[in-house]
């Protein structure tokens, strides 16, 4: 269901953040972000020497997009963890300045050219990051859960770091 603003248009879901999906999404970036250094900065050495002039340089810069975009997604799931332990209000999370920074898209056409690793890395941190705006566009700051059992779950795991499972 979507929600209806004052001039009746719809915006998005409201999304309320666990603890147990921010750590999902630290984890899952933190593992992509060593994959693609690991990649990028070593393995990738030859794939990247084999390159064209020109390609070579897109295999640069689309690795400063991968770098970019995880950490953009770092930052971003580190202010919801600080929102969801009290570290920070609710709604000093939800500032123009802690909201996910933008992210320069890749290039379809540039990407094609790029080696099979490279092309997987840009789409798996292209992925996550949508994954991330589109939660980023919905959540709220500090709305109470929508059912009493969400509020109980709520304190169980902040009471137990979010070791719930």
């Amino acid at each position: 269901m979507l929600l209806m603003n004052d001039s009746n248009e719809p915006r998005q879901p409201e999304v309320r953040i666990t603890s147990r999906l921010i750590d999902s999404l630290y984890t899952e970036a933190m593992l992509l972000a060593d994959e693609a250094r690991s990649y990028f900065d070593e393995g990738g050495r030859e794939d990247r020497d084999s390159l064209e002039p020109f390609v070579r340089v897109s295999f640069a810069c689309e690795s400063l997009k991968v770098t970019t975009r995880i950490m953009h997604i770092v930052a971003w799931l580190l202010t919801q963890r600080a929102v969801e332990t009290g570290e920070i209000a609710g709604h000093e999370g939800r500032r123009p300045e802690r909201r996910l920074g933008q992210a320069q898209p890749s290039d379809p056409e540039v990407v094609d050219k790029l080696p099979d690793v490279a092309r997987r890395l840009i789409a798996a941190s292209s992925d996550l990051y949508e994954r991330i705006k589109r939660i980023d566009d919905g959540v709220v700051g500090e709305e109470p859960p929508a059912s009493p059992a969400r509020a109980l779950m709520g304190r169980l795991e902040r009471g137990l770091g979010g070791n719930l499972g």
